[in-house]
């Protein structure tokens, strides 16, 4: 070898260690997903967590990193730093009261006034009993014996909010109706004691300002908010009390914006949003069948004709496939809206009859609601596992769930008709809606808009609320085709609805019941709804737990435990059938790798690749590069090649004949 190719090999390899180290540093350095700088924190394994997870008192880095350096040093002296970050007073400590919000101010409690897990152990306040969600480690709270001591008789007299009256006989009015002069409570209490002043106790249940009168009193609200339920202040949302965006909506001091989200475009001329891709299916069920027809009405098909009878009915968009239950039954079955009709099958046998049915498309999950159990139900979407996750209810009667947020909603249309939400595994519960509500029979969700609609058959109604239960505002009243509402869906600008007396399949605009279009009028017993169109079920990031964490490795969701468990699963966990628990593993999605930083240096690995591979290519040809004539260092190349080319004199014959042949050879492979 001559020594100026010693020398050149000697730099290459030094340029090779000098590079591969900064190469591979930064492939591993840079291969975690990116942590939003707002909210989540970066764990020293570059995992990321929510940023309310930081120093809760509970280690969610496997270091520990997230409660190191905390101090709890945002209390002050003589208070007490609950797990959720929120300061009380060491007067409230165990005092049998929540006052922490996660029970962290009662957890240690020697001497437990409410209910006590054990010797020692957790002492639970009053709310957290009975509530679906199983906090001792033996399950005492949720055993059937305490809660069917704890659950309230019908003839004990319940517990009046701070915006209510308590009549002589028990029962709960509205503070308004006192000394109004009509009398309320049967024993004519709420007309008593007229004469002093009633904002004087309790603010007379009003949430801001109260104004006494003559006769009895009234709530009011600053000018930037409006009053509700009487008593009850909220903000006023400028975009929806004007309501005049389909989606996104910004307030510059008064003049409203409209945008649609990237999934849509908007019609220039109607200043809608239209979603993008295929054309939006609605499927309906009948007493002649599963049926479908276009948003607008033009087209109509019968892809299971073989199932009649109406019953609720979910959609998982990303394979075209329904499921549907027939009313005042107990089976719930898969058909593809591609397939063949005899391609149905039964997935899952459950107890009691179905009356709602929702598709969470992220975790793989489906859940329903049935009236004779008074229970929402949770089962996995292949049928191989399912379970009671909120029990208790006064006749369940639909469903809805939204697991981009962690959130599922419920309506119940018993004696006190309301519509609450919780977190996917029951826990967190919250009232949305609980006044000037009669039957609720269907809910859908506004994804994009974040609100959830519910047609009430006793109203005759269509109405919203955000998911707080804020900003309530009622979109289609009756019109000669809400008599007994049955389905009910949201897409784009329109509602969609059901309707058994009139034998119709309806739309209207979602903001004001406007434009009202009868879609099908020989509907004949039209039961749910369901819209088909990708957009409305986007892809996203899994979501566990009732505190809603957003999992970067996937979820794991424990349906065969005492109590349904919902948990990230650690890194390089992915989907195990041999599992006896199913688990759902998704990956990180793909906006982490869109990082502007990663990108370009992904884009500098690349080149450097590249200049890499050139050059040992042209170390490599210089190395075997001999001092002949063109034609001769190609046949040369050849022989360099094959081992089994035996090297001989120039002019020995056989060696002519071996290369000639090896060229013919290489000439027709070519």
């Amino acid at each position: 070898m001559q020594p100026w190719r010693t020398s050149s090999m000697g730099h290459l390899g030094g340029f090779f260690l000098l590079v591969f180290p900064l190469t591979c540093r930064l492939i591993w350095g840079h291969s975690l997903p990116a942590c939003h700088e707002q909210l989540q924190f970066r764990c020293s394994d570059g995992s990321c967590i929510p940023s309310l997870s930081v120093c809760d008192g509970h280690t969610d880095c496997e270091d520990g990193a997230d409660e190191q350096r905390c101090g709890h040093l945002w209390c002050k002296k003589g208070e007490f730093a609950c797990r959720s970050r929120r300061c009380i007073s060491r007067h409230f400590l165990c005092d049998g009261v929540d006052n922490c919000g996660d029970g962290s101010d009662e957890a240690a409690c020697h001497n437990c006034t409410t209910f006590s897990c054990g010797l020692s152990a957790t002492c639970l306040p009053a709310n957290r009993l009975c509530d679906g969600r199983t906090d001792c480690e033996d399950g005492r709270d949720e055993s059937r014996e305490l809660c069917a001591l704890s659950r309230p008789r019908p003839q004990t007299s319940p517990m009046c909010s701070a915006s209510e009256f308590q009549c002589g006989d028990g029962r709960c009015i509205r503070q308004t109706w006192r000394c109004d002069n009509s009398t309320d409570c049967s024993d004519g209490s709420d007309e008593d004691n007229c004469d002093q002043d009633e904002c004087k106790v309790n603010n007379g249940g009003c949430s801001h300002r109260c104004v006494d009168q003559p006769m009895g009193f009234v709530c009011a609200c600053p000018d930037n908010m409006r009053l509700v339920r009487d008593s009850q202040c909220e903000e006023v949302d400028a975009c929806l009390e004007r309501d005049v965006c389909d989606q996104l909506c910004v307030d510059m001091n008064g003049s409203l914006s409209c945008d649609c989200h990237e999934d849509y475009q908007m019609n220039p001329t109607t200043r809608e949003c239209k979603a993008k891709g295929d054309e939006a299916r609605l499927v309906f069920t009948s007493s002649k069948g599963m049926r479908w027809i276009s948003t607008t009405g033009t087209e109509y098909r019968e892809p299971a004709p073989h199932l009649p009878g109406p019953g609720p009915v979910a959609a998982l968009a990303s394979n075209r496939t329904l499921y549907w239950a027939r009313q005042g039954q107990g089976s719930i079955y898969r058909v593809s809206m591609d397939g063949k009709p005899q391609d149905s099958v039964v997935v899952l046998k459950v107890q009691g009859s179905v009356s709602g049915l929702a598709v969470d498309w992220i975790h793989q999950l489906l859940y329903w609601t049935s009236v004779e159990s008074g229970s929402v139900n949770v089962g996995l979407l292949d049928g191989s596992a399912q379970r009671p996750l909120i029990t208790g209810l006064d006749r369940p009667s639909a469903v809805a769930v939204d697991p981009l947020q962690g959130l599922l909603f419920w309506a119940q249309s018993g004696s006190s008709a309301n519509i609450a939400r919780a977190s996917l595994d029951g826990g967190d519960r919250m009232e949305l809606v609980t006044h000037l509500i009669r039957h609720p029979v269907a809910l859908s969700l506004d994804m994009p808009r974040q609100l959830l609609y519910w047609v009430d058959q006793g109203m005759k109604s269509i109405s919203r609320v955000n998911l707080e239960g804020r900003h309530r505002k009622t979109v289609v009243e009756s019109n000669g085709y809400l008599d007994r509402p049955f389905g009910l869906a949201v897409f784009e600008g329109f509602v969609y609805w059901s309707e058994e007396v009139t034998h119709s399949i309806c739309r209207a605009n979602k903001h004001n019941g406007r434009n009202l279009q009868v879609l099908l009028s020989n509907a004949t017993s039209a039961g749910g709804v369901a819209i088909v169109q990708p957009v409305l079920q986007p892809n996203g990031p899994s979501v566990c737990g009732h505190t809603r964490t957003v999992c970067q490795h996937g979820c794991v969701v424990d349906l065969l435990s005492a109590s349904p468990e919902f948990s990230c699963a650690p890194p390089g966990t992915g989907q195990n059938k041999s599992q006896e628990i199913p688990t759902i593993s998704r990956t990180v999605p793909a906006s982490n790798l869109s990082d502007p930083t990663f990108a370009g240096i992904l884009s500098l690995i690349m080149f450097l690749t590249v200049l890499l591979v050139g050059m040992a290519l042209w170390w490599w040809r210089e190395e075997f590069r001999p001092a002949r004539s063109l034609t001769e260092q190609s046949f040369s190349l050849k022989e360099s090649q094959d081992p089994l080319i035996i090297q001989g004199p120039p002019m020995d014959p056989n060696t002519c004949l071996v290369k000639e042949t090896l060229l013919k050879l290489d000439l027709d492979g070519e």
